[in-house]
Formats: C-alpha cells, structure tokens, sequence
C-alpha cells in the first residue's frame, strides 16, 4: 500500500498547534491500549499486513443462512401520489424495484470486489407505501445454505431496489432522499443469530 498511496497513516492523533505556537502534548499520545476481548474481534478483509483480501472460509461448516434487511425512500408528497396513482412516466415503480432488488442480490459479488459468490437459494424484496411520511418502505431477505452469510446480498437487494426507486421517479422530484439501509435480521453460521434491537 505504500508505494500505492505513500506512508500509512500515523498511529498517533496530528498534533495540534496553539495560537501561540505550543504544541498540544496530549495530542501526541499513543492511542489506549485495548483489552484482549475488544482487540479479538478484527477486521476479517484486512490481512496482517493490512491489505485487503478475501476471507478463506473453506474449512467453515455449511449451515442455513438467512438475512433481513430494509432501507426506507422518501418521496415527498407529490411524487408518493403519482407513485400511489401508478402514472410515473416509467410505469409500474415498485414492481420495477422489486425486480431490480432480486436481481441486485444476485449480482452482489460482482458488485461488492471482497464478498464470495454464492448461491442463493431464496430472495424476497417487499415494498410498501407508508402514507405518514410520504416514503416507501423496502424489506429484503436472501438465504443460502453454505459456509458465509448472506447479509450483503440482503442490504444489496435493499439499497439496489431503493436506487430503483429513485431512478423511477427523479424526473418528477430531484429531493428524493434513500435512507436507513441497514441489517434487520440474521441467522446461521458461527455467530448465530442477530435481530437488530435486541
């Protein structure tokens, strides 16, 4: 990396400099030790020479996976009415979206470069029209049975029919706003499972 991008970065804070040209000492502190149990849970596509890399999972057990993940589209009033009437110039925008959706969880390792290809066994994208707000509410789910979650392909379904949403409608609004993609939802594998909230 660095020959790619110069010197990696200081462990240290950037010292900081007074008005009357003192330099900040405590800035210049190393950073606090950490404990074993916080320092045990590392970043699994970074290798120990910092590069980035794609995780070995042979020696992982098979199991069933499943991940549940949302993200929310806010319209605004006149685009949700024409979305709610069905007269977007482009024509039906949730059941476009919800193609794309699929498709993006399909497509996820091309998409993301450290992710594995895997073969999904199961995906669903739902989207709902939530009058209060004036959005649409988007839930994916992606399952496999294999040695890595589907997490990824789950948040790609989400964001992807998102974006879906948003190409569908921009002409009649540019303040389309895609928010709150995150994981709801996962079970399977090594870590067991994981509900957002609890």
């Amino acid at each position: 990396m660095e020959s790619v991008f110069g010197e990696p970065p200081s462990n240290r804070l950037a010292s900081a400099v007074s008005d009357d040209g003192l330099v900040d000492k405590e800035s210049q502190m190393p950073p606090p030790k950490t404990s074993k149990s916080e320092s045990s849970v590392g970043l699994t596509h970074t290798s120990s020479t910092g590069e980035a890399q794609m995780v070995d999972v042979s020696s992982k057990e098979s199991s069933k996976r499943i991940a549940i993940a949302g993200c929310k589209v806010i319209l605004g009033k006149k685009v949700f009415d024409l979305v709610l009437a069905n007269q977007m110039a482009k024509g039906d925008v949730l059941s476009v979206a919800k193609l794309a959706g699929i498709s993006g969880a399909k497509q996820t390792s091309s998409l993301i470069p450290l992710c594995h290809n895997i073969n999904l066994t199961h995906v669903r994208v739902d989207l709902a029209l939530n009058h209060e707000d004036f959005s649409v509410m988007i839930e994916g789910e992606a399952a496999s049975t294999g040695k890595t979650g589907v997490e990824m392909e789950a948040m790609t379904a989400v964001t992807i029919a998102g974006l879906t949403v948003y190409d569908m409608c921009k002409a009649a609004s540019k303040e389309i706003a895609i928010t709150d993609v995150r994981l709801k939802h996962k079970a399977g594998g090594k870590s067991g499972d994981w509900t957002l909230g609890q």
